[in-house]
């Protein structure tokens, strides 16, 4: 054996690269004798073993638990020859098939000189890694046959393998890629990869692009297979096959079945999709309490990411008043529906539209039991009974190829169901669709009852609100009144109100209040609060010692009732006006010139905190004045600035001469906020001349 540093001078003689020429074919024994290895190898991108097999173990020392993990270079490398091997890898990772004699370092530290075919080869993560065939000179200068050798080398290989010629038909395979394809090795040579395996033609393209171009092509990802469950995947790579002088004289092909990586690729891909779409479901649907949008906004999750249609159903009994329940029993009334397809007939799908549950069918079934179930066109059939629908029928007969129906289930209550379908076009519903569908509909149940609920307790609301807060003001002495209440939204009823009260000796009291919180609970404080200060007004109870008895009645409702009032008493013969407020904003006032002034007097605490007074301000209304009292709906929202509310009351008051209700109108117009956060009670006065 020759020394180290001769070693590496044959080593650099030795080295031949890929040409960017492609010139005609030589004489193949000259090729094979260039590629004749008994061991194998492989390194990933970043350098370490991956592979090593058990004719290296045998020519190296190295066993594979020794060596995989490893990095190649410190492992096999002598020292001087490093810069050289760092040479060959880069070129080798730009795309080039490489035939080198190198010295190679044994376990025992000795220096085996070996030849060497490194050509490009895809990792497990897809990047550039280096495949190494190589045999030791001394024993391919005693082969007397290099095909015999090449054979059995592919033998050896666990990696499909491949040489084509440069009309790009089979030179040489090895058994691992006969299997691989199920045609035999001889059935292999001398034909074309179309005509072993029909259907691979972006293959041979790929090669074709390989050979004119000089450039390699690692991880091209194919697959082959009649039937979902009998597809493959390969991870195929393409070097340049070169010749002694350099020229380009075929194709090397390395094949790994990589089917089992690529299902769990796609698995993990799916279920990261299906995970994500729960989350963003989570913040699509129930964003509001609004029963129809909330309909619409389950649909608008399932079509098109996971169905070509959803039809949401919803129990007219479930969803209507008690007292009407009973009559609508097994009526369903589609709420929200989408069908991509075009040929869908929207005449019998449009939203509104109701149906009588037929009776014995799969829908009255899965209403009764609670359970999600495919359906098929036996059961379709006979849930649609609208006279004259022989269009939907030839639609779902013709178009549609799976359908699911799930119950809406929330507390142990079915409110309806989800119809989904996927036309032909599709893939049926797998189980991992089916499950997540199940998931969706399940939340978007509950999301449809909190609506259902809460428009229940709205309804109650306002009928409560409206029972205890009397719209009409009376005619009174003196005063020319007009008032208005409105909720934050239409789905919001608080506790807000307004009220004025005939006296004795022609005098008016004015009061407005404000209880915290919302729904019929506020609703109710509110009723119970009106009812204390006509209670208290009818008695000529001082403003003072009127909210110090509310104060009292707050308390006593509970520990977190809290409201603020504003209670004031006008005598229409002086223009007197004694105001109490208890947490409340400050009453505007706009004489007949435009000058506007807010009563700027002590508030006091809001009703409910107990244990301080209320100052009484006393104050002159002139004739043709406006006293303007209002909840702080009005002026404040979240964001904004208190004294911006102010600011554009008082603009809104400039021109208090015309008529009253115009005037109310116009405030609400230019002082309301856009968005509304909570409700608004205002009550305007006018002092007639006296």
């Amino acid at each position: 054996m020759t020394s180290a540093s001769h070693r590496g001078a044959r080593a650099h003689d030795a080295v031949r690269e890929t040409p960017d020429r492609h010139t005609s074919a030589v004489g193949h024994a000259g090729v094979f004798q260039d590629l004749l290895p008994l061991a194998l190898w492989v390194a990933d991108a970043e350098g370490r073993l991956v592979q090593w097999s058990l004719a290296a173990q045998d020519l190296l020392g190295h066993t594979p638990e020794q060596v995989v993990g490893q990095d190649a270079e410190q492992v096999l490398v002598p020292e001087e020859n490093r810069e050289l091997a760092d040479r060959l890898t880069r070129t080798v990772r730009s795309g080039a098939a490489v035939v080198a004699r190198l010295p190679v370092r044994h376990r025992d530290g000795t220096l085996v000189e070996m030849e060497m075919w490194i050509c490009p080869i895809a990792d497990v993560r897809g990047r550039t890694g280096v495949l190494a065939i190589a045999a030791e000179t001394s024993a391919v200068e005693r082969m007397r046959d290099a095909l015999a050798a090449l054979e059995g080398l592919f033998t050896q290989s666990p990696i499909g393998l491949a040489m084509l010629g440069p009309d790009l038909r089979f030179l040489r395979v090895n058994e691992a890629l006969a299997r691989m394809d199920g045609v035999p090795v001889a059935e292999h040579v001398g034909r074309r990869v179309t005509e072993v395996a029909p259907g691979a033609g972006a293959l041979e393209s790929v090669m074709r692009e390989v050979l004119d171009r000089g450039e390699a092509v690692v991880d091209f990802r194919h697959t082959s297979g009649s039937t979902p469950e009998r597809q493959r995947t390969w991870s195929c790579s393409y070097a340049p096959l070169l010749g002694g002088a350099g020229q380009r004289v075929g194709v090397i092909a390395s094949l790994i079945d990589v089917t089992e990586g690529q299902r769990a690729h796609l698995d993990a891909e799916r279920a990261r999709q299906s995970l994500a779409l729960l989350a963003e479901a989570g913040t699509q649907m129930g964003s509001t309490l609004d029963l129809t949008q909330t309909a619409q906004e389950v649909v608008r999750v399932l079509v098109p990411r996971l169905a070509d249609s959803a039809d949401v159903q919803l129990l007219e009994e479930a969803m209507a008043p008690d007292e009407t329940a009973a009559s609508a029993h097994g009526v369903v009334r589609r709420v929200a529906a989408t069908f991509t397809d075009p040929a869908a007939p929207a005449d019998y799908l449009a939203v509104g539209m109701t149906l009588q549950v037929p009776p014995g069918s799969m829908y009255e079934r899965l209403m009764s039991a609670g359970r999600p179930m495919n359906l098929y066109l036996s059961d379709i059939g006979p849930l649609v009974r609208v006279p004259g629908a022989d269009r939907l029928r030839e639609y779902l007969r013709d178009r549609v190829g799976s359908a699911r129906l799930i119950p809406l289930v929330a507390r142990g209550t079915v409110l309806g169901a989800v119809a989904v379908t996927r036309t032909r076009d599709r893939e049926p519903f797998d189980d991992q669709d089916t499950l997540l569908i199940d998931e969706l509909v399940a939340r978007a149940a509950l999301n449809i009852d909190n609506a259902r609920m809460y428009s229940r307790q709205r309804d109650a609301a306002l009928t409560l609100q409206r029972s205890l807060m009397n719209p009409s003001l009376p005619e009174v002495n003196g005063l020319e009144l007009t008032g208005r209440y409105l909720p934050a939204g239409d789905h919001e009823v608080g506790g807000d109100w307004f009220d004025a009260i005939a006296l004795s000796g022609g005098r008016t009291a004015l009061v407005i209040g404000d209880v915290m919180g919302h729904g019929i609970h506020a609703a109710a404080v509110m009723g119970q609060l009106r009812t204390a200060v006509r209670t208290l007004a009818c008695r000529d109870t001082p403003p003072d010692e009127l909210l110090r008895a509310l104060d009292a009645t707050v308390a006593e409702l509970g520990d977190n009732e809290m409201a603020t009032c504003l209670y004031a008493v006008h005598d229409p013969v002086t223009g007197h006006c004694l105001i109490a407020r208890a947490g409340h904003p400050p009453p505007v006032v706009a004489d007949e010139r435009g000058t506007v002034v807010f009563l700027d007097g002590p508030a006091g605490p809001p009703l409910g905190v107990g244990g301080q007074g209320c100052e009484v301000q006393q104050m002159i209304l002139p004739p043709r004045s406006l006293l303007v009292i209002y909840t702080d709906g009005l002026i404040e929202t979240r964001g904004t600035d208190l004294d911006e509310g102010m600011r554009r009351l008082a603009q809104a008051l400039r021109h208090p001469g015309r008529p009253l209700e115009e005037v109310c109108d116009d405030l609400l117009a230019h002082v309301m906020p856009e968005v509304a956060d909570d409700d608004v009670a205002v009550l305007l006065a006018r002092a007639l001349p006296r």
